[in-house]
């Protein structure tokens, strides 16, 4: 993977989607479900996580309220619905999103470049962009090194916490939720007739035991609905938040004008922000922790914009979130100024409401108001997650499409069940949601200040506005940030240490995996060979050509890699036809399947040597489907039509690649016929002889052989268009795909060597344990082991 090319902008975009206000009302009726039920319930716990005891006034209530209404208006409103979404990269958003964007614009990618890589990618069909005339800002960006890894510390450290907040928010919510259930459990208890003393040891339990065994069910219901996409818990719990709105605004509209204090209104006033300021205590500072909570998933609105598009979240915020959640916390904010000394137990949203019956009925509600509230958070950890990965930043995991019209809508089963576990582990060893909420404070607040530096770059090196504009953005969003980061600090002994433990965690994968990465690339580039040395090699030592077809996986763009020749070193053949077969990870989100494939010649035409770079974004789903050797043999049919006139082409020792479109059906070259089902197991494969794959059981290989469906192929009839050199190449092809197919895969083994420092050591054995126990490259999944050479090479680090 290279981040500094920059690629066109002819492929950085997926296929176009217009947007009509038809699917504007769809896409926010699905948001509803999905983003904003996260934002919805937050004041569950905003006003709960705080105990009724440390309310000393109705000022300072006030106060409180007066930072809720200008938190919601500057970072929920002003800076994400309208200025950070705007930063999308092709659609996509968070923190990747934005490093990707800088990637690209800024050249700030730290693994290394072959400049090779670059050469053969700008195809004849490419629109070149032109060059921009760099700025000051971004001449020294890209001079000093250590700038790219600051940017590449903030994107990891930035998707370190929106995991984070998926572990913690799914705990937080439920419990918030469960303890309102305990309470009317606790008031049910009172129909009973027993004593008074007895009474309140039972009423205890309720309120302290109950909840924490009901949150632990909810939350293993909630992530086991996860496989079933953010498309379709989108419309199954959009009617629940939108009841839940219905609620909490009619009782924010009682407490208000009818019951309680219309004065509250007056707080909107930024005065009483200044009140509680100028009369500040460290106790009193520690507050803002919980009250910063009120935010608690406006990143969301960016992280999951791939699951739907601004204008609806856009729209559904500023239409019905935010007067809704205005309203909720101004109502709630009356009553606790009248009953702020009511009880010395925290203060629960249902305490506001004066039915009892009705108040039974919320409690009961809020259990599912908070299970799709937890949806936004998990949604967006998926969708960094997938990002992490397409940039080789995360461990490779299994990442499911949910949908087929939009990209972003993923699900991963094993990250779905790791944040089940450490969810509960909150739950169970917490049980408290006070302390819940402190670590879920400092992930929000931390991850919108890295959102607010990264933004501000993007401002200046992506849109190119002045300096002083982005200055300005970064000032005035990062103060306001940092007063909450430090609130959050303050409370770093109860309970906001375990987000610390979560991110030291993820942030050691991230750099492992991206450090392992990074060496693998660097050994890649070091050891490769050319052409040349092949041909000079081919006559001493006699190299054999066998029937067949040769894929050749490798990393590298360009040359031989070194594990084949390696191969050809020890074990003089190579078969009929050779494809060297390359994976190419660009910073963008996707590239559309009509331009994902570049095909190119090594060598003189009669060595029948093909280079095939396949090309996906960060978002695609690399392909690993039955049919994918057949986009590749058509693919390399059409290169042969179409490259007959070019004599660079067939000529060049790296020859000049182009696109091929990967849609079968509208070739000329190449005329695919019914597929046929064949054994792939060892009796049946023509290609025994050449190697098989040592891991796993061989004797269930003989005896469950794998059936795989494959798709043959014949010439078109004589044409005056195809030269008869076409017809004998694309012949050869045929022929070769029928004698069969052998696939080499590189296998790299780390030897740490003793003189190397205790750090390199740490992350090159965590590299090596997570390579073994991830999943396969996805280039190796549908392939039989009969058919799979695996050739291994020793790297000394």
């Amino acid at each position: 993977m290279d981040h500094h090319h920059n690629p066109s902008p002819g492929f950085n975009v997926a296929p176009e989607f217009k947007e009509t206000w038809r699917h504007t009302v769809l896409l926010s009726f699905q948001s509803l479900g999905v983003i904003y039920g996260h934002l919805s319930i937050a004041p569950l716990f905003v006003f709960g996580t705080l105990s009724a005891e440390d309310i000393k006034s109705d000022d300072m209530i006030y106060e409180l309220f007066s930072f809720i209404f200008w938190t919601l208006t500057i970072i929920p409103l002003l800076k994400h619905a309208l200025i950070v979404l705007r930063a999308d990269d092709d659609g996509e958003g968070g923190t990747f999103a934005l490093y990707s964007l800088l990637c690209r614009h800024a050249g700030v990618g730290l693994l290394p470049n072959d400049q090779s890589v670059n050469d053969i990618l700008q195809t004849e069909e490419q629109s070149h962009p032109k060059v921009k005339r760099k700025s000051r800002a971004r001449k020294a960006i890209e001079k000093h090194k250590s700038s790219h890894y600051f940017m590449l510390v903030l994107a990891l450290v930035g998707s370190c916490l929106t995991i984070g907040d998926g572990v913690l928010t799914p705990a937080l919510s439920v419990l918030s939720a469960s303890s309102g259930l305990g309470r009317s459990l606790a008031d049910f208890s009172c129909l009973f007739p027993i004593s008074e003393k007895r009474r309140d040891h039972v009423e205890k339990i309720l309120k302290k035991d109950v909840p924490v065994p009901t949150a632990c069910a909810i939350l293993v219901c909630l992530f086991t609905l996860q496989r079933y996409g953010s498309h379709k818990l989108g419309f199954l719990f959009a009617p629940v938040v939108i009841i839940w709105l219905l609620f909490i605004t009619v009782i924010g509209l009682y407490n208000i004008f009818i019951h309680f204090e219309p004065r509250i209104i007056y707080a909107i006033s930024p005065i009483y922000m200044f009140k509680f300021i100028r009369s500040l205590k460290t106790r009193s500072w520690g507050f803002l922790s919980s009250i910063l909570l009120c935010m608690a998933g406006s990143e969301t609105m960016f992280t999951d914009l791939g699951h739907f598009s601004k204008r609806s979240i856009r729209v559904t915020f500023v239409c019905l979130i935010y007067p809704v959640l205005l309203l909720c916390y101004a109502g709630q904010a009356a009553f606790i100024s009248k009953h702020f000394d009511v009880s010395k137990d925290s203060v629960h949203l249902s305490e506001a409401i004066p039915n009892r019956t009705i108040r039974h009925v919320f409690r009961i509600f809020s259990l599912f108001a908070s299970v799709v509230g937890s949806q936004a958070t998990i949604t967006a950890s998926f969708s960094i997650i997938n990002q992490c990965v397409g940039l080789d930043c995360f461990p490779r995991v299994k990442v499911i499409h949910t949908s087929d019209k939009i990209y972003g809508q993923v699900y991963i089963p094993d990250v779905n069940w790791i944040l089940m576990v450490l969810s509960l582990i909150a739950t169970l060893g917490f049980r408290d949601m006070k302390l819940i909420g402190n670590a879920t404070g400092l992930a929000i607040i931390s991850s919108m200040l890295i959102t607010t530096c990264l933004m501000s770059l993007v401002i200046a090196l992506y849109w190119e506005k002045s300096l002083f504009l982005s200055a300005c953005f970064l000032v005035f969003f990062g103060l306001i940030e940092v007063m909450y980061l430090l609130a959050s600090l303050l409370n770093f002994h109860e309970g906001t240490w375990y987000l610390v433990v979560l991110m030291v965690i993820f942030m050691t994968i991230m750099l492992a995996w991206h450090y392992g990465t990074l060496k693998k690339h660097e050994f890649d580039l070091q050891n490769k060979v050319y052409f040349d040395w092949l041909a000079d090699l081919s006559p001493g030592l006699e190299v054999s050509r066998v029937p067949g077809i040769g894929f050749i996986y490798t990393d590298v763009l360009t040359g031989i890699p070194a594990f084949f020749s390696h191969f050809i070193t020890n074990l003089p053949a190579y078969h009929q036809v050779l494809i060297f077969l390359s994976f190419k990870s660009l910073p963008v989100p996707h590239i559309p399947p009509c331009q994902r494939y570049l095909i190119g010649r090594v060598g003189p035409k009669e060595y029948k040597i093909y280079r095939c770079i396949v090309r996906y974004g960060y978002c695609d789903s690399v392909r690993d489907t039955d049919d994918f050797e057949e986009h590749i043999i058509h693919s390399i049919g059409e290169f042969i039509f179409r490259g007959e006139a070019d004599v660079e082409a067939l000529s060049s020792p790296e020859g000049k690649m182009i696109i091929v479109g990967s849609q079968m059906a509208d070739g000329t070259a190449l005329i695919p016929l019914g597929g046929t089902i064949t054994s792939a197991g060892p009796a049946s494969s023509p290609n025994t002889q050449i190697g098989t794959r040592s891991s796993g059981d061989s004797s269930r290989s003989v005896s469950a052989p794998i059936r795989r469906k494959k798709v043959r192929f014949t010439l078109p009839p004589s044409s005056p268009r195809m030269r008869l050199s076409v017809r004998e190449e694309l012949q050869g092809l045929i022929d070769a795909r029928e004698s069969g197919t052998a696939y080499f895969l590189g296998q790299l083994h780390f030897q740490v060597c003793g003189s190397s420092n205790f750090l390199k050591k740490f992350l090159i054995m965590t590299y090596v344990f997570l390579d073994k126990n991830c999943r396969e490259p996805p280039v190796a999944l549908n392939i039989p082991h009969a058919a799979l050479l695996e050739v291994g090479m020793v790297y000394k680090i």
